[in-house]
């Protein structure tokens, strides 16, 4: 089991809010492969980490007996970049990052907190996932949900305010 990668760098071990500081470490983690990269790089590595941490947890969880340990917070890491991916999703270069017009500053602090209510709250199908779903699809499953609608909710307002020209 590796403990520095299910506590994303061990940025869960943290004594208040593990998940919020989770989600804070993987924000500019994402933002700055959506930067150096792109949106589909963003998605793609996404993908490879939910599946490495899905067996992981389920090694984690076999050993110890423990279900959705609050210490592992590489699920928030996978919400918060599937939500990055969903939305803002633009390459843009570093100097553009401070254009407000572009979205995507305002985008990645929205879908920051969407990702955070849909985590919390758990409405709908993720809360479903997270009650009825067992092992690492459990503990992942409701984040990845929870990503997607924070970006889809995040990419949907940002048009929103695009349409009401208010930047």
């Amino acid at each position: 089991m590796n403990w520095f990668f299910i506590t994303l760098g061990y940025s869960g071990l943290a004594p208040k809010a593990p998940g919020t500081i989770g989600t804070l470490v993987a924000l500019p983690l994402g933002m700055l492969i959506l930067i150096y990269l792109d949106a589909q790089t963003l998605f793609l590595a996404t993908v490879l980490i939910s599946i490495i941490a899905i067996k992981s947890i389920n090694k984690y969880e076999e050993e110890t007996g423990i279900h959705d340990d609050k210490r592992i917070v590489i699920d928030e890491l996978a919400g918060m970049w599937f939500a990055l991916s969903v939305a803002p999703a633009v390459s843009i270069s570093l100097h553009e990052v401070s254009d407000f017009s572009n979205g995507f500053i305002i985008q990645s602090i929205l879908s920051f907190v969407l990702f955070r209510y849909f985590d919390i709250a758990k409405p709908s199908i993720i809360g479903r996932i997270d009650r009825e779903a067992r092992g690492g699809i459990g503990v992942m499953g409701d984040d990845i949900i929870a990503g997607f609608a924070a970006g889809i909710t995040s990419a949907a307002l940002w048009q929103g305010i695009l349409y009401l020209n208010i930047f």
